[in-house]
C-alpha cells in the first residue's frame, strides 16, 4: 500500500475510534450530571465536567482529522498533520476552564460549609457504571492511539485514563462523605483539579516537541542505517522532524567523486528506503555530495 493510502487508511480508522468514544462518553458525562445533580456532591460534578471534556475532545478530534488528512499544498508543503497536535493542545484549553471551575466551587463550598449528600444507592451503583466504562474506554483508546501513532487518540486516552482515578477520588469522597465527613467532597473535587492541572501538563510535554520541530529520531540512528549502505562514505547534516505518524528526515551523503549521476542516484534512493523502513519514517530527503 501507498504511503497515501496508509495514511488515508490510519485517518480513517482514527475517525472511527472517536465517533465510537463520543457515544461512548455522552452516555457518561450524563449519568454524571443526574448524579451529581441529585445527590448535590460537588465532587460528582466536578467529575461530570471533567468527562464532558471527553466528549468535546471527540468532537474536536472528529474536525481536526478531517484537517488532517489533506495531503501537502502550497501553503502546506509538508502535509497538514501537525493539526492533529494542535488538537491536542485545544484540550489544554479545555482542562484549564474545568479545572478554574471546580477549585472555585471547592473553595466556595469549603468557605460556606459542608453540604450534606443525599446520594441514592441506585446514583452510587450508577456512578460505579461510569468508572467501568470509562475504564473500559481509557484502555483502548490508549491501544489504537499507540496503534495508530495518532497524538489527538493519546492526548484523549491521557485525559479518560486520569478520569479513572478521578472517579475513584469522587467514590472515595462520597463514601466519606455519607460517613459522617461531609467536607471529604469538597477537598476531593480540589483533588480532582490537582489531578486535571498535572494531565495538562502531560499533554503539553507531549505536543510542544512536534510543533517546535525537535530532533524527532536521534541523528546517529540515521547516521548507521545510512552508512551501512553501499556506496555511502559519510552521512551528515542530518535533521529530522514531525509527529510519530509523519516524521521526516533529511541528510547528505557523500560519494565517491567518480561515481555516474545513475550510480549516486540509486545509492541515494537505496538509503532513502533503508532508513525510512528501518526507522519508520514518513519521508526521507537524500542529499548527494562528491568525496
Amino acid at each position: 500500500m501507498s504511503a497515501g493510502g496508509t495514511a488515508r487508511d490510519r485517518n480513517i480508522q482514527v475517525r472511527r475510534v472517536l465517533a465510537g468514544l463520543l457515544v461512548a462518553n455522552v452516555g457518561v458525562v450524563g449519568a454524571k450530571f443526574v448524579i451529581g445533580l441529585g445527590s448535590g456532591s460537588l465532587s460528582v460534578l466536578g467529575d461530570a465536567v471533567h468527562s464532558s471534556v471527553d466528549a468535546m475532545n471527540n468532537v474536536l478530534g472528529l474536525a481536526i482529522i478531517a484537517v488532517a488528512t489533506r495531503g501537502p499544498d502550497e501553503d502546506h508543503p509538508y502535509g497538514h498533520q501537525k493539526f492533529e497536535t494542535l488538537g491536542a493542545l485545544a484540550i489544554v484549553m479545555f482542562l484549564s476552564v474545568s479545572g478554574f471551575e471546580i477549585v472555585k466551587g471547592a473553595v466556595q463550598r469549603l468557605a460556606a460549609g459542608p453540604t450534606p449528600l443525599t446520594i441514592t444507592p441506585l446514583q452510587f451503583g450508577l456512578l460505579l457504571g461510569t468508572l467501568g466504562v470509562n475504564a473500559i474506554v481509557a484502555w483502548y483508546e490508549n491501544r489504537r492511539g499507540h496503534e495508530l501513532h495518532s497524538e489527538i487518540l493519546l492526548a484523549d486516552a491521557a485525559h479518560t485514563r486520569a478520569d479513572v482515578f478521578v472517579t475513584v477520588g469522587v467514590v472515595l469522597g462520597v463514601l466519606a462523605a455519607r460517613a459522617g465527613w461531609p467536607w471529604a467532597d469538597p477537598v476531593v473535587a480540589l483533588g480532582v483539579a490537582a489531578l486535571i492541572v498535572w494531565l495538562a501538563y502531560g499533554i503539553l510535554a507531549r505536543s510542544i516537541p512536534v510543533l517546535v520541530d525537535e530532533q524527532a529520531v536521534p541523528a546517529g540512528q540515521i547516521q548507521s542505517v545510512a552508512e551501512a549502505i553501499g556506496g555511502v562514505a559519510r552521512a551528515y547534516d542530518i535533521r529530522s522532524r514531525g509527529p510519530a505518524a509523519h516524521r521526516f528526515a533529511e541528510l547528505t551523503i557523500a560519494v565517491e567523486g567518480t561515481a555516474t549521476v545513475a550510480d549516486a542516484h540509486a545509492v541515494a534512493d537505496a538509503v532513502e528506503a533503508s532508513v525510512r523502513d528501518a526507522l519508520e519514517l514518513h519521508e526521507v530527503v537524500v542529499h548527494v555530495e562528491p568525496c
